[in-house]
C-alpha cells in the first residue's frame, strides 16, 4: 500500500485521539458540579478524576497556588507561581502533540503492511488500538519533566515521580484508543480502493511456528524470569545512583518487568494456578499473533515485525489483565471501575520486550525461510497496464 494512501488514515486517526484525550481531560471539571457525586457515586467520580486529571489543563491546587513558593496557605503566589502554571501548561501542550506525533508514524507503518482487507480488518483495528495505547504513553514519558517542575519539587527523587507519573492517564487512552482505531481503520477501508491487489503471503508454517517460539521466549524472559519476586526485587534495588537520578528502581520495574508472581507459599494451589492462568494466556496470545502477522503483513520487515509484535504484547497484557478483573471480581466489594483501573498497565515494558521480541523474530523467520521473500507468496494477478495497482508499491 502506498505512503499517501496509508497517510490519510494514519492523520485521521491521530487527529481523533489528540481530540478525544483533550475533550476527555477538559470534562475533568464536570466531576465538581453539584450533584455530580450524587449521580455517579462518590467512589465513581473520585476514580474517572483521577483517569482524567492527567490529560487536564486545569491545575491542581498545588500548582495552581505555587508550591514551593513562600507564602500563606491558599493564597496565590504573585509571579512564581505564574511559573509553576506556565509550566504546567507547557507540559500538557507537550503531551498533546506528542500524542498526535508517536500515533501517526506507527499507524502509518501498521496500514501500509497491515491493510484492512482480505481479513486482515479485525487485525488492523486490534493494531492500531494497542499502538494508540503505546502513543499515549510515549507522550506521558516525554512529557513527565515538565509535569514534575511545575509541582515544585522536580530534584526530589526525581525518577521514582517520573515512574509515577508515566504509570498515570492510562485508563481513559484505552477508550479513546480505540475510538481512534476505528476511525484509522473506516478511513483505511476508503483510501485503500483502488489500491490493486493486497494478497496474503503465505509463509511457510515450520518458519512461522520458529519465528513465534522465539518472540514468544523473549517476551518469557520478562514475564517468568525477571518478574519473578526474588529477581524483581534485585532489579529493584541493584541500581542505586545518586543526587538527582537516585532510586532508579521503579523506573527499571516499568520498563523491564511485565508482571510480578511469586510462588503459591500461603495460599490455596488452585487459587495460586487461577491466578497465573493470566500470564498463560498472555504468552499463549503472544505466540498465536506472531504465528498469524507473518501471513497477514503485505512485506515482511523488520520494523513492521517489530511494531506488530508490541501491538500484540500490548493486546496480550490487556487479554491477561481482563482475566483478572474477572478473577478478582467475583466478590461484590469491589466494584468494576475500581477492578478495571488495572487495564492498560505495562505499556512501557511491552514497548522494550516488543520490540525486541518483534526484532529477534523477523530475524528467525528470515534465517529459517532463506531469505526469500518473494516465495512467500504466489506472484499477484498482473494487473493492467496504466492502472492504480501497477504503480502499488507493497
Amino acid at each position: 500500500m502506498e505512503y499517501r494512501r496509508a497517510a490519510i488514515p494514519a492523520v485521521i486517526g491521530g487527529v481523533l485521539l489528540t481530540a478525544l484525550l483533550w475533550w476527555a481531560g477538559a470534562s475533568a471539571n464536570a466531576l465538581h458540579l453539584p450533584g455530580t457525586s450524587g449521580v455517579l457515586g462518590g467512589r465513581v467520580a473520585a476514580e474517572l478524576e483521577h483517569w482524567l486529571t492527567p490529560w487536564s489543563y486545569d491545575p491542581p491546587n498545588s500548582v495552581r497556588f505555587g508550591t514551593g513558593v513562600i507564602g500563606e496557605i491558599g493564597e496565590p503566589a504573585g509571579t512564581d507561581g505564574s511559573r509553576y502554571l506556565a509550566l504546567y501548561e507547557t507540559a500538557l501542550q507537550i503531551r498533546f502533540v506528542a500524542v498526535f506525533a508517536f500515533f501517526v508514524p506507527g499507524a502509518l507503518l501498521l496500514v501500509r503492511r497491515l491493510p484492512p482487507v482480505n481479513g486482515r480488518t479485525a487485525a488492523t483495528l486490534l493494531a492500531v488500538w494497542a499502538w494508540g495505547l503505546v502513543a499515549g504513553t510515549l507522550a506521558v514519558t516525554v512529557s513527565a519533566p515538565w509535569l514534575i517542575a511545575a509541582y515544585g519539587h522536580g530534584s526530589y527523587r526525581f525518577l521514582p515521580q517520573l515512574a509515577s507519573a508515566i504509570a498515570a492517564g492510562r485508563q481513559i487512552v484505552v477508550v479513546t484508543a480505540l475510538v481512534a482505531a476505528v476511525g484509522t481503520v473506516l478511513a483505511a477501508r476508503v483510501t485503500v480502493k483502488g489500491a490493486g491487489p493486497l494478497p496474503r503471503r503465505n509463509v511457510p508454517a515450520r518458519a512461522a511456528r520458529l519465528a513465534a517460539t522465539v518472540g514468544t521466549a523473549v517476551i518469557a524472559l520478562s514475564l517468568v524470569v525477571l518478574s519473578y519476586q526474588s529477581v524483581a526485587a534485585a532489579i529493584q534495588t541493584a541500581a542505586t545512583g545518586g543526587g538527582t537520578l537516585a532510586e532508579p528502581g521503579d523506573l527499571l520495574r516499568q520498563w523491564l518487568l511485565l508482571g510480578a508472581w511469586a510462588g503459591p507459599a500461603g495460599a490455596p494451589f488452585g487459587d495460586w494456578l487461577l491466578y497465573r492462568a493470566a500470564d498463560v494466556l498472555l504468552l499463549a496470545v503472544v505466540w498465536w499473533a506472531l504465528r498469524t502477522l507473518p501471513g497477514l503483513l503485505t512485506r515482511v520487515t523488520v520494523p513492521a515485525m517489530a511494531a506488530g509484535t508490541v501491538c500484540a504484547t500490548v493486546l496480550a497484557l490487556m487479554a491477561g489483565q481482563v482475566v483478572r478483573v474477572v478473577t478478582d471480581g467475583a466478590s461484590l466489594r469491589w466494584d468494576l471501575m475500581y477492578l478495571s483501573s488495572a487495564i492498560g498497565g505495562g505499556v512501557p515494558a511491552a514497548l522494550t520486550w516488543g520490540l525486541i521480541a518483534g526484532v529477534a523474530a523477523a530475524v528467525t523467520l528470515r534465517a529459517t525461510a532463506g531469505g526469500a521473500e518473494g516465495a512467500e507468496a504466489p506472484a499477484p494477478a498482473q494487473a493492467p497496464a496504466g492502472s492504480g495497482a501497477a504503480r502499488q508499491q507493497s
